[in-house]
């Protein structure tokens, strides 16, 4: 009689965590809570006004000048940091130097750094008798409590987005591409734009897209050194406050419903270009 040895049939792995079904139910319970009943909530307070009154609220003269500068000074810091984000994540991959843990560490402060901290920091630093702004200011150069200072802060918090999205990509990058492309007698600009960059733009894209959108709520430390002027160096989260302070919920609800609108949107950006960061990496 033949005997025939069966294998044993192949074991699902143990799981650490619970069931698919206990964990989503937790996690959308989680969400509900922490996220989606208060934004309803916000959403319901913005139903009370009518039509009318809700583009009245969200498109005044004061309103529609916070926004320009809110989002055209949250653009110009994005675009800043990307440059200068690139040329610190450069400098921390590709060099070694005396202090480069320091610096390395330096550049996660804004993280940390509560926001009014900073905003009372820049503006001693680029007032008219803080100790830069004493000497710019003579000669026509003022920083503070102006458009300029809004840009200068929003650069200052938006910084570490864009370094610590490209550091990664550029420590992973494959050195010997950029060696074969110098011996095969590309100059440094045609091996930077022909190979470094297209490794490194979904990376450099995702890291604009989070500067840009963080910029665009924040509060603290702008407010310092703004100088919060109506219609000149006023931004929309400051227009939110005033609005509550004025028991206008319903005014306030409906911007902030337009700017959860757009940060909404900016969220999504970010997801598309984080996984088209991945496809073109190769990662799943």
């Amino acid at each position: 009689m033949t005997a025939f040895a069966l294998s044993p049939a192949p074991r699902k792995p143990a799981r650490v965590l619970p069931g698919f079904n206990l964990t989503l139910g937790f996690s959308l319970t989680y969400l509900c809570l922490i996220v989606l009943i208060p934004l309803s909530a916000l959403a319901l307070k913005t139903f009370t006004l009518s039509w009318d009154q809700f583009w009245a609220a969200v498109t005044g003269a004061r309103v529609m000048a916070a926004y320009r500068l809110t989002f055209g000074a949250s653009l110009i810091a994005a675009l800043v940091n990307v440059v200068f984000g690139l040329l610190v994540a450069w400098v921390l991959v590709r060099y070694e130097f005396f202090g480069k843990k320091v610096v390395d560490a330096l550049v996660d402060l804004p993280f940390a750094l509560p926001t009014a901290v900073a905003g009372i920091s820049l503006t001693a630093l680029l007032a008219g008798n803080g100790w830069v702004g004493q000497y710019l200011e003579p000669l026509g150069i003022q920083l503070a409590f102006n458009p300029n200072g809004v840009v200068i802060a929003l650069i200052f918090i938006g910084l570490p987005f864009v370094v610590r999205t490209v550091q990664p990509v550029l420590e992973d990058a494959e050195k010997e591409l950029e060696e074969a492309a110098t011996c095969l007698g590309a100059t440094r600009w045609q091996t930077f734009s022909k190979v470094i960059f297209p490794s490194i733009a979904p990376a450099l894209l995702t890291g604009f897209a989070m500067a840009f959108a963080r910029a665009i709520g924040e509060y603290g430390s702008v407010i310092f050194i703004a100088g919060n002027m109506p219609m000149v160096s006023e931004i929309t989260p400051l227009i939110i406050i005033g609005k509550l302070e004025q028991y206008d919920y319903a005014g306030a609800t409906a911007v902030a419903t337009v700017m959860l609108v757009i940060s909404f949107v900016l969220l999504l950006i970010i997801n598309a270009l984080q996984t088209w960061q991945r496809k073109r990496t190769g990662g799943l």
